[in-house]
């Protein structure tokens, strides 16, 4: 029979709510992007599931649209975290507030 679509949707958001509070808690821009990523693949997962449920590849094309935009998002942001580091600012979030030299 298969595990059931709401103890996918269960891990999705305890996956989700893990990475929100990494969000908000840490201060190190990459462990932020680690967690935005976590609550991206949350989402991925859920699409999943309610796509197989529904028995639709809507969800599929859905998870693959938010990887895409996920990796577009790392690029962007650990570009801007590689050009902070060689500036020699410090790597902390509240402390990178303006983007001036």
């Amino acid at each position: 029979m298969g595990v059931p679509a709401y103890e996918f949707l269960w891990l999705s958001g305890v996956l989700f709510t893990l990475g929100a509070i990494g969000v908000l808690i840490r201060r190190n821009p990459l462990v932020i992007f680690m967690c935005i990523e976590l609550m991206l693949n949350a989402v991925n997962l859920a699409f999943a599931a309610i796509s197989r449920y529904l028995n639709s590849l809507d969800g599929v094309a859905f998870a693959f649209l938010v990887i895409t935009v996920s990796a577009a998002e790392v690029v962007v942001g650990i570009a801007i975290i590689v050009q902070v580091y060689r500036a020699g600012r410090a790597m902390d979030v509240d402390e990178m507030d303006l983007m001036k030299e």
